[in-house]
């Protein structure tokens, strides 16, 4: 089977996120496909990452942290930006193209077979199928650990078949209530899911009603907690973070700060840029130090560095302005915490330059309320869709954002958007894209930008 097929044959199986059918979570029928694939999951160390914003860029770090420490690191990642082959990487380096098709022609097969034995009432799922290949993935090139970020929820998330040495809770709030709830709390308690009777966890305070659900799960479970607040850095104004011209070639602005990590102090320089990274930055940190105790190999040194190699596109991507393009920003905000986190970023870096907002959005998001709080910001506002059967028409975006009483242009598709927005930016504007992961990957395809 070629690559192509194996990817159209993945997609044929339906978007992971358009109207999924009531099986779809079911981790008894992901732990049959499994077990007739003789158990990849078991056969690597694992930590399980969780929650609503965040979740990404912290194994992202974390992941890069423990490659800096010369482990085989394996991380796996959703949705992806480009190619379907950025979900699945080892040591930094996605799976390639034979590798996928292989591994899928594997996996379809005993799928297909459990199937016509009654063994599963229906084929496994995109994400199924996706979990399945990774776990193969990693297992056959015998991966020292593997970093897993949870698809949606975590109680009933495919990547839940795990026995993590470690779970992750990142900040909580309201996204994707259609399938885990209304409120915080409900959607808290799918997240905690994650959590293993004495297990460990590491978390930050957060909002009262999802601290109430981690920690009476912590509780229930008799799970050890491990707070992350020390690495979140100091709020005096002498010791406050600060954006510093990167050390790395190139690389545009980063975070710098000293921090006390495992005894030993370290200049943090992290190019992951916005004030909510930096929590994100600390449940890596505390993660790491807590694996340190079974990979001594994980130290102070190597924490600095893998903190300063992190390679996460799309989350505030500065593109520097290049032959007719304006400087742009790509950034994966898809909710209303993630609006909020990428307006503070744009205040702090960009207070005095008009900015051209270039927006879409999937249908079943909070789109009024990220238009309330982005759209403001923006001397003009291109609203388009991305191709997506889930997206919002840019019609839809301009009668929700109508209480904002922003000027707003419109765009069939991506390419357009950003031509529109080329042309009408002024030499000092700056173009942000954003509102959808799937917005921001079609602009990389246009830009010919790579992930």
């Amino acid at each position: 089977m070629s690559y192509e097929t194996a990817v159209a044959r993945m997609f044929a199986l339906g978007h992971e996120l358009a109207q999924p059918p009531a099986h779809k979570f079911d981790l008894a029928l992901v732990r049959v496909l499994l077990a007739a694939l003789d158990h990849p999951e078991r056969r690597f160390p694992s930590v399980l990452i969780a929650g609503t914003n965040g979740k990404g860029s912290t194994a992202a770090t974390l992941a890069s942290i423990l490659q800096a420490s010369e482990l085989k690191t394996a991380l796996y990642t959703s949705p992806h930006l480009v190619r379907i082959n950025e979900r699945i990487r080892i040591n930094g380096e996605a799976i390639s193209d034979g590798h996928f098709a292989g591994l899928h022609g594997d996996v379809d097969r005993v799928a297909t077979q459990l199937v016509e034995n009654g063994q599963l009432p229906w084929h496994p799922s995109f994400f199924e199928m996706m979990t399945a290949i990774a776990f193969q993935h990693f297992a056959r090139e015998r991966v020292e650990i593997a970093v897993l970020e949870v698809g949606m929820g975590g109680r009933l998330d495919a990547t839940n078949v795990v026995d993590p040495l470690v779970s992750v809770v990142t900040d909580i709030s309201l996204d994707h209530q259609k399938f885990l709830g209304n409120t915080v709390a409900e959607i808290a308690r799918e997240k905690v899911g994650i959590i293993r009777p004495r297990g460990v966890v590491v978390t930050l305070p957060q909002q009262p009603e999802a601290n109430d659900v981690i920690g009476n799960t912590i509780l229930d479970l008799d799970a050890r907690a491990v707070n992350a607040v020390p690495y979140v850095p100091p709020v005096s104004p002498a010791a406050r973070p600060y954006l510093a011209p990167s050390a790395r070639q190139g690389a545009g602005l980063s975070y710098r700060y000293p921090l006390q990590v495992m005894g030993t102090q370290i200049l943090v320089d992290t190019p992951l840029v916005g004030r909510h990274q930096l929590r994100n930055l600390a449940l890596a940190i505390a993660t790491a130090e807590e694996l340190s105790q079974r990979f001594p190999a994980i130290t102070a040194e190597s924490i600095e560095r893998g903190i300063r190699e992190t390679h996460w596109p799309g989350r505030f991507q500065v593109l520097a302005a290049r032959a007719a393009w304006p400087e742009i920003v790509l950034d994966v905000a898809h909710n209303p915490a993630g609006a909020w986190a990428l307006r503070s970023a744009l205040a702090e870096r960009y207070e005095d330059r008009p900015l051209i907002l270039v927006f879409g959005a999937m249908r079943d998001k909070a789109i009024s309320e990220m238009t309330e709080i982005l759209f403001p910001l923006a001397d003009r506002v291109i609203a388009t869709a991305p191709d997506n059967p889930r997206s919002a028409s840019p019609e839809e975006i301009r009668q929700a954002a109508a209480r904002t009483g922003a000027t707003i242009d419109t765009a069939p598709d991506a390419s357009s958007a950003l031509e529109r927005a080329r042309a009408t930016a002024r030499s000092n504007a700056v173009v942000v894209i954003t509102g959808s992961i799937y917005l921001v990957g079609e602009a990389m395809r246009a830009l010919e930008i790579r992930a």
